[in-house]
């Protein structure tokens, strides 16, 4: 290492407050050995949304983006916030819990207080400018609003429809969104949307007789043109397309999986085991997943993508499902396992059920903080692992 460099880590390890500091040399250690298991870990996770929630710095009902061993508490994001609202209603259906349901209302109705009047939602967080209508962030608060519709009724589908008919409107011929970018990443095309594709399929199985269902297919098999024959995905990331996400890489992998079980179109399942069977490549023993991989599926990154993992490990999940393959079920119960020994299931109530952006801590993604959405696609992709037990496909 050079001189220079010595002198960089120095200065920010000085800078540091000791929280920081405790939590990165805890992680210098290792993964830790205890596995809390499935059941807890989830309860442990819905209870840290509660808290982001209860906690969040703009105190509207949202979601705080976030829990810094630097800054503290965030404010509110929308974004993750709408696809927050599924999770914590299965959460509800599945332990009776009435708590996190009205909860899951509370989000919802904060998020209709803020759609803007084409349909669409702002990008960033609730505070964040300039506020304009965002294609990424309508579709995942989507998944929210057609949840709230078959949770809570006819209250909610006025503003799913609003959100819907924005998207469909705004998508190019061709299936691509391009008109309405978020201003917080890289510009340019993102094959990820598939991930808003899903948001208007959630809306399309509630309202069959609009062309959501079309819209979203068409996203799917443009985004298809950027996959390559060893399954590797172009434009997928949002800030280094060479070297991308498994966060992002998860996006796209379930927009495509998501495509499939609604249409049933084989080519859709093939190319999601592609791109699948390439991540299982880079899936170690342990279930490590490094934070980003390049076209050859090598890690390119000593860390991992927490919510990268866990959101490939529930499309291996669905994959077990759809295929009958061990394989698939065998790298998501890995997956899932790694994740779940990151979190700390006793200590400070800010970071006790929460997932850090990376681990180790110091990585950097989300470096220092525990995320509002790494919660999410866990406590989804535990349940699913529940649901499908001892690899019986239901």
């Amino acid at each position: 290492m050079k001189v220079r460099e010595k002198l960089g880590h120095a200065l920010d390890w000085a800078r540091l407050p000791v929280a920081a500091k405790r939590a990165w040399l805890a992680d210098a250690k290792g993964l830790p050995a205890h596995d809390p298991g499935p059941e807890r870990a989830i309860d442990e996770a819905i209870a840290w949304l509660g808290r982001a929630q209860d906690n969040s710095a703009s105190a509207d009902g949202g979601v705080a983006r976030h829990y810094s061993l630097i800054k503290g508490w965030g404010t509110s994001y929308p974004e993750t916030t709408g696809y927050i609202v599924p999770t914590m209603l299965a959460h509800a259906d599945w332990r009776g819990d009435e708590d996190t349901r009205a909860r899951a209302r509370r989000m919802l109705d904060w998020l209709v207080s803020i759609q803007l009047a084409d349909g669409g939602f702002q990008g960033g967080r609730i505070d964040a400018t300039p506020v304009v209508p965002v294609t990424f962030n309508t579709g995942q608060i989507l998944m929210g609003l057609a949840a709230g519709v078959v949770a809570f009724g006819e209250a909610y589908r006025a503003p799913m429809r609003a959100a819907a008919d924005w998207l469909a409107k705004s998508q190019d011929p061709d299936g691509c969104w391009r008109k309405h970018p978020t201003p917080f990443a890289e510009p340019g095309e993102k094959a990820y949307e598939t991930h808003v594709a899903w948001g208007l399929l959630e809306a399309a199985r509630l309202e069959p007789d609009r062309p959501y269902g079309d819209k979203a297919l068409a996203n799917a098999r443009w985004a298809l043109q950027w996959q390559k024959p060893n399954g590797w995905i172009e434009r997928c990331c949002l800030n280094d397309p060479v070297r991308p996400l498994t966060h992002t890489l998860g996006y796209a992998l379930r927009g495509i999986v998501e495509a499939y079980l609604f249409s049933n179109d084989e080519a859709f399942l093939a190319a999601a085991r592609r791109t699948a069977d390439g991540l299982l490549g880079a899936l170690r023993d342990d279930g490590f997943l490094p934070g980003r991989l390049d076209p050859d599926w090598r890690g390119a990154v000593d860390w991992a993508c927490l919510t990268g993992t866990v959101q490939i490990a529930h499309s291996w999940l669905l994959l077990h499902e759809a295929t009958g393959e061990a394989r698939y079920l065998e790298a998501a119960r890995r997956a899932n396992r790694y994740v779940r020994r990151t979190i700390a299931i006793d200590g400070p109530a800010e970071m006790r059920g929460g997932v850090k952006g990376s681990f180790p801590v110091r990585g950097d993604y989300g470096a220092f903080e525990y995320l509002n959405w790494p919660p999410k696609f866990f406590i989804d992709a535990q349940m699913a692992e529940l649901r499908i037990g001892d690899g019986v496909a239901s």
